[in-house]
């Protein structure tokens, strides 16, 4: 006589399982997070009780083979720049964005064109109808592209309807929140439904050597939702970035096993799709009015592809016991400690006034370099004076005022002479070929010396 299955309750947010009902997960901290869900009992001869005895695995070595696996492009090149190349047949690729920020747009377009390439591509939606896809479709242009569609949320006829005919080369789910197994006494999207399946899909990507790519929800956090575990059992995570009130869109890896995960990939929100931007720095310089105190143009690098952007910055005075600190696309502490460092070592006070930083076009910075441009776009601001338009700065600020190196300084001269720039303000330390380069180079070793050549 099988055991009845016995009820647990297991967080959404971390995965933790707790015999009892809380309120708050004593794991991560969270309120409201623990579901009822039935215990799964391992069936006899399913290899998962103590009694069954285990196989010999055969050992190889670290040598190449003949059968070594090549990257297939996407037909999309700043998806196969963020990827590393293309995708790895039998890897498990993992998206997630905020909704309608265009991830089954993208994903629309990269079974399009792996179809058009003569590579059959499958593609299961369990979130939109056939004809919402096809409707889609027609927008886009890809009503005549020869790929395979079926709307289905059943992990079982999933994997029953891959098994049935020839092995795909790529197959895409959209979204594993919306798969569920009939052997789980659970809601759709929970831990063990969306656990489960990603696990029978990656384990049928790896034996049948099919790209698989999923789409995931995020949090209101910005975090993909469910369990980490989720995010350890594929090959890859990217995450779809984009602010609705700019075109263009971001994708970015957060991990990688096949290639870097400082990489970015930059789209434009278009009538007939998602448009690839070859030159970023266009885009984010498109709008600038060059003339206003403020507006400094940072020299930045992602990855290995140079982006220039525009950091503005409006201090006024402030009417307020504590003045107010508003930051969009940096770090808030990092603004914080920028305007102590000019306090101590230039003099010069934000004490009594209300900050606001701004990376314009929404792009989010990550490296320690934009200190230089946004402490010229604060001191620009503070003192009312246009910075020259034809400069751009990069460098990071220490809490000693000192001004350090960045990385691959020579990538963002290029970019900056590329797009008309004559002068830069960087670090006096790191060593530079100027080869070939026409630009006005000055040297910055300490923030006063920042002081100093805006005329402060």
């Amino acid at each position: 006589m099988a055991r009845p299955a016995k009820s647990q309750f297991v967080c959404q947010n971390c995965g933790a399982v707790s015999p009892r009902w809380a309120g708050k997960c004593a794991a991560c901290g969270e309120w409201n997070t623990l579901t009822e869900e039935a215990d799964v009992v391992a069936a006899p001869g399913s290899g998962l009780t103590r009694t069954s005895k285990g196989r010999v695995v055969a050992l190889e070595t670290l040598a190449k083979t003949a059968d070594t696996l090549t990257r297939i492009p996407t037909g999309l090149a700043e998806l196969d720049r963020v990827t590393g190349g293309g995708i790895v047949p039998g890897s498990a690729l993992l998206i997630g964005g905020e909704p309608g920020i265009g991830k089954s747009t993208l994903l629309l377009q990269l079974a399009a064109a792996f179809a058009g390439a003569g590579r059959r591509a499958i593609y299961f939606s369990g979130e939109e109808a056939a004809a919402q896809i096809r409707l889609r479709a027609e927008r886009l242009g890809l009503s005549q592209a020869p790929m395979a569609l079926a709307c289905e949320t059943n992990i079982s006829n999933i994997l029953a309807t891959l098994a049935e005919a020839k092995r795909p080369d790529l197959v895409v789910v959209d979204s594993i929140q919306t798969l569920w197994a009939e052997a789980l006494e659970a809601a759709p999207g929970t831990v063990s439904q969306v656990r489960a399946a990603t696990q029978s899909l990656v384990r049928y990507a790896k034996a049948q050597g099919a790209a698989l790519v999923l789409v995931g929800h995020v949090t209101k956090d910005g975090q993909i939702a469910g369990p980490k575990v989720i995010e350890h059992m594929v090959d890859t995570v990217l995450y779809f970035e984009g602010d609705r009130g700019h075109a263009f869109r971001i994708l970015r890896a957060a991990k990688n096993r096949f290639g870097a995960t400082d990489e970015i990939g930059v789209f434009e929100m278009a009538s007939e799709g998602l448009r690839e931007v070859a030159n970023p720095s266009e885009l984010f310089l498109g709008d600038r009015l060059a003339t206003t105190p403020g507006s400094a143009v940072f020299a930045g690098v992602e990855g290995t592809r140079p982006i220039l952007v525009e950091i503005q910055a409006l201090v006024v005075p402030s009417g307020l016991g504590t003045p107010r600190r508003a930051v969009v696309g940096w770090d808030s502490n990092r603004l914080s400690m920028l305007l102590a460092v000019i306090d101590a070592r230039c003099g010069i006070s934000f004490a009594q006034h209300d900050v606001y930083l701004n990376v314009a076009g929404g792009l989010k910075l990550t490296e320690p370099a934009p200190d230089l441009a946004a402490a010229a776009a604060l001191l620009s601001s503070i003192s009312n004076v246009a910075l020259p338009p034809e400069r751009v700065y990069f460098g990071e600020i220490s809490l000693s005022g000192a001004v350090r190196p960045a990385g691959h300084m020579l990538a963002r001269l290029k970019e900056a002479q590329k797009l008309g720039f004559k002068q830069v303000l960087l670090p006096a330390a790191g060593e530079l070929d100027k080869g070939g380069l026409k630009l006005a180079l000055t040297r910055v070793a300490h923030v006063m010396g920042l002081a100093e050549a805006l005329g402060l």
